[in-house]
């Protein structure tokens, strides 16, 4: 599935969205990301997750989606994107393992997003206040060297996550895919949608080759309870994404079997953000070397 035929109709034209003015489509282009998928303990990924959320499972096992993206030229700006997300189906009922990988809009098959740092205060006020994602801002980096691609993402000088994958010698594989991301926000369940295209390289299972490093800020503990393994599954590597977020998103309420005293992370939390595209300082904290 791509960029459907009305976001190609709705080019160049112009939106004001809670004081953020952008052309449409909301869209990026020569953007490089990287992306590293490490196994985890399905069931602890559930109990962290909403009620008509679960985790896809491969065989026994669920799945930790790390995507970073260096977004070099977009709407709003420079920055960089730090996914950190479960890869899940949407329903009352499990989905059986497997079958949700081809059927994807059966099954509501995307990704459960657990953490979001970017780089700017822009894309935090949009990302957040628009679709609901759980943009914060953060000190991190994107680094592409001869032999590897990595970033680090820190908050208070703490490393929160370091994550690098083997690059490959080369990207010649032309890729075009939608991705629906699941958020938690304002006591709802957001989803939205991103198309992207791009040449890219990629190894799986044995060939794959990446280091996922969880740092001792208190933001990176709830992945320390998911069980999750050091070997990837996959890693791939785009070296010029072109990237398309549709105009529209969908949600639901979150619900729980009592009610709830604890007030959801609401929209006083972007309210009074401006429109800055300022950096934080790079990542400092150091990363332990490898065992």
């Amino acid at each position: 599935m791509g960029v459907n035929s009305r976001i190609k109709k709705l080019a160049g034209r112009h939106s004001l969205v809670d004081g953020i003015p952008f052309e449409l489509p909301v869209a990026c282009k020569n953007s490089p990301a990287l992306m590293a998928v490490f196994p985890l303990d399905a069931d602890k990924a559930k109990a962290i997750m909403p009620h008509e959320v679960h985790p896809f499972r491969l065989w026994n096992k669920g799945l930790l989606v790390v995507t970073v993206i260096d977004y070099r030229e977009t709407n709003i700006g420079k920055y960089i994107e730090y996914s950190i997300a479960i890869a899940c189906t949407h329903g009352l009922k499990r989905a059986p393992r497997l079958l949700p990988a081809l059927l994807m809009k059966q099954y509501g098959t995307g990704q459960y997003v657990l953490d979001l740092p970017v780089s700017s205060e822009i894309s935090v006020k949009g990302g957040k206040g628009i679709w609901g994602m759980p943009k914060h801002q953060a000190n991190m980096n994107f680094l592409i060297s001869d032999d590897k691609v990595s970033s680090q993402y820190d908050l208070d000088g703490q490393l929160v996550t370091y994550v690098e994958i083997e690059k490959p010698k080369r990207t010649p594989w032309p890729m075009s895919m939608s991705a629906a991301n699941y958020c938690a926000f304002r006591g709802m369940l957001m989803k939205s949608y991103i198309h992207f295209k791009s040449k890219m390289g990629f190894a799986m299972f044995k060939s794959a080759k990446a280091r996922f490093v969880i740092g001792d800020h208190p933001r990176a503990q709830i992945l320390k309870g998911l069980g999750v393994e050091p070997d990837p599954i996959l890693t791939a590597y785009m070296p010029s994404a072109v990237g398309t977020l549709d105009d529209y998103f969908e949600c639901w309420f979150l619900h729980q079997e009592q009610p709830s005293q604890d007030l959801p992370e609401g929209l006083d939390s972007v309210v009074n953000l401006g429109l800055s595209e300022d950096w934080l300082a790079p990542p400092s904290a150091p990363v332990p070397d490898k065992d």
